[in-house]
């Protein structure tokens, strides 16, 4: 018996963890750094781009704060509710990996949630520095 409760325990804590860690992004989702680097260094065709995360450091980037937040999901709803259902629109956290990331997949809900229909996630797999930063991509000017 005392087996048994281990083990549904076990299986609750293991449920929970790969709920949290389940991409709601397709593959298709994904937009490289290089990507939207090169749009944004070449002034075209430059999506919105909002930072769902602890910081904007992507040039022209809206801060909508931490997406794990209720202020933060206010922040990006309001944000939302200026721009049309099928602007390109480039959400990024940059914190961690996706895997870790708790800011990433409730800004995604949201984008689903208010009908938006052409809307990416920056693949900053690793993070923002390493991924972003350490590649030279233009970042905001303090």
């Amino acid at each position: 018996m005392k087996n048994i409760g281990i083990i549904i325990l076990a299986l609750f804590f293991s449920a929970k963890s790969n709920a949290q860690n389940s991409e709601n992004w397709s593959s298709k989702q994904l937009i490289e750094p290089s990507e939207l680097a090169g749009a944004i260094t070449k002034h075209k065709d430059v999506p919105v781009v909002i930072s769902v995360g602890p910081g904007d450091l992507i040039p022209n980037s809206f801060n909508a704060g931490m997406a794990s937040s209720k202020d933060g999901l206010d922040k990006l709803k309001a944000k939302l509710n200026t721009l049309s259902k099928n602007q390109k629109i480039v959400i990024y956290c940059g914190c961690c990996p996706f895997e870790h990331c708790p800011n990433v997949r409730p800004a995604i809900d949201v984008l689903k949630q208010m009908n938006f229909t052409n809307y990416y996630l920056l693949n900053l797999s690793h993070n923002i520095k390493k991924d972003w930063i350490d590649q030279g991509y233009p970042v905001k000017k303090s």
